[in-house]
């Protein structure tokens, strides 16, 4: 019967007998529609409280050595512009994996490809804090390997939030999940410094980790699904229309998004500022507490340095606290505003120019106050990080957002924290070499070479007003049905515009 009836009645397709009858007196059965794809709300939640239990994990590598900076300059014997080169070559491995693995979740499983990272950084991780003091090119290349990995998840794992949670649900979910960077990179200067003073030895720190990314791969392999890519926008049917895109086509459409052109250049500005301050800061209070007489200069190690998690501590209350006031802000704001985003996000950085520029110039005559004035610039550096990922995922179409989230990651990197943390010391070492070698001199050596922070900053905020012009534009043409990659489709982008316009999806639609 089967074969009668797909004799009688063939399937349209390319070149098939699409305009044929199926014969006098005989009816062919309606297509059957797409299964869909369905969750538990409940399993959505676990899921989403895995991957944020991971990425705490993955922000704690980023700066555990930061924490432990100074033993680990004296166990190796670098100077400051080889110790800032160690964050480099983390990042810059994270962002040369990052389009790969970009690739790789927009087009295979994205649950596996997270795995495989957890397993490379765990592992580099574990083998580098065995390495012994004359060989510290191999540190170098652990923590590139460890950068590897992390590419991986910082890549793919909001794109699986897109497509769980939608619209109000997930800018709360991507707020929490985006409060783990400040929690996991201040928890990350708390353990390397706790273990350290626990221990005697900085590598103990390195050692600890791979037990709780054991714990997070198993959660991850049993608890996580792999939802289709624009399961959330088609209520479980995943991203339809065209075919599938090639990678130099998503990149195409990806650079005529200037939403997310504007958008990727303001997220660079932050990661500038947020990777000099993340490796430098814990050094640059030390010091500043030696020339106000507070404590001692180190000079071997095991190395005494409250301030790791003194600003540790800073680092997670005022990302917790900054995450959830941009998150909460922007969700009210935008239902009378549909800009609200990026005014939001721009608006921060304004402020948190002035904010940082106070924090360096202060901290030689008050230390108190500079720490106040740090606190503020990093809470409001913290308002963007959930509201920028919202951004992101609300105007790229769901089959390109893995590798819009592996191009912002790549260019962030490139131009951001890469090389922040590097060209940082590499100020520092250039100013000390002309001065006498006193703490005082070194203390005002890296407090100069910090300056340029808070006029990138303020660059950044001038990215995202630049956002809010395109936003609704580029909103509305992702939120299309069935929109692919636009290039691929040889429509004019003008076009897409007025279909948009006449569709009347260009305001955002929000849930109370």
């Amino acid at each position: 019967v089967a074969g009668r009836m797909s004799a009688e009645c063939p399937k349209p397709g390319p070149g098939g007998p699409q305009g044929q009858s199926p014969g006098p007196g005989r009816q062919c059965p309606p297509p059957a529609p797409p299964a869909r794809w369905s969750l538990p709300r409940w399993r959505a939640y676990v899921a989403a409280a895995v991957l944020c239990y991971i990425n705490l994990l993955n922000y704690m590598n980023w700066f555990i050595i930061a924490g432990v900076l100074l033993d680990v300059q004296t166990f190796f014997h670098i100077s400051d512009s080889n110790a800032g080169l160690l964050q480099t070559v983390f990042i810059g491995c994270l962002l040369l994996s990052a389009p790969v693995f970009g690739y790789l979740g927009d087009r295979h499983s994205r649950k596996a490809t997270m795995g495989f990272g957890i397993l490379l950084w765990s592992g580099a991780g574990l083998a580098g804090s065995f390495i012994p003091c004359q060989y510290a090119w191999l540190f170098f290349l652990s923590r590139g390997t460890m950068g590897t990995g992390s590419g991986s998840y910082a890549t793919i794992a909001p794109t699986v939030l897109g497509d769980l949670f939608v619209r109000g649900q997930r800018t709360r979910v991507l707020a929490v999940f985006y409060i783990f960077i400040p929690v996991g990179s201040g928890l990350g200067y708390v353990l390397g410094s706790a273990v350290t003073v626990l221990t005697g030895s900085w590598r103990w720190a390195l050692r600890i980790m791979p037990c709780l990314e054991a714990v997070a791969l198993i959660l991850l392999i049993l608890l996580v699904p792999d939802p289709p890519r624009g399961a959330a926008e088609t209520q479980g049917e995943g991203a339809a229309g065209g075919s599938r895109s090639s990678w130099f086509e998503d990149v195409r459409y990806l650079g005529r998004n200037w939403s997310f052109v504007w958008l990727t250049l303001g997220v660079t500005a932050m990661a500038f500022v947020a990777g000099a301050l993340g490796f430098w800061a814990p050094k640059f209070l030390l010091e500043a507490r030696v020339v106000h007489g507070l404590q001692p200069p180190c000079l071997q190690e095991p190395c005494s340095n409250p301030d790791s998690l003194i600003f540790g501590s800073l680092t997670i209350i005022t990302g917790v606290i900054g995450v959830i006031l941009g998150a909460e802000v922007s969700r009210r704001y935008k239902k009378v505003n549909p800009r609200a985003e990026p005014l939001i996000c721009a608006s921060s950085l304004l402020a948190a120019a002035p904010c940082l520029y106070l924090a360096l110039v202060l901290a030689p005559t008050n230390l108190l106050v500079s720490y106040v004035f740090l606190a503020l610039g990093e809470l409001l550096l913290s308002c963007n990080w959930a509201v920028a990922a919202d951004i992101l995922l609300s105007v790229v179409v769901p089959r390109c957002r893995g590798t819009a989230e592996a191009l912002q990651i790549m260019v962030g990197h490139i131009l951001g924290d890469a090389g922040s943390p590097y060209l940082m010391g590499l100020i520092s070492s250039a100013l000390r070499a002309r001065r006498p070698d006193t703490y005082l001199q070194r203390f005002l050596s890296l407090q100069q070479s910090f300056l340029c922070c808070a006029f990138v900053i303020a660059l950044g905020g001038g990215c995202f007003l630049l956002t809010a012009l395109y936003l609704e534009r580029d909103r509305a043409q992702a939120w299309q049905p069935g929109t692919g990659t636009p290039d691929s489709k040889d429509v004019d982008s003008k076009d897409l515009e007025r279909q948009a316009l006449l569709s009347g999806t260009g305001a955002s639609t929000e849930e109370p």
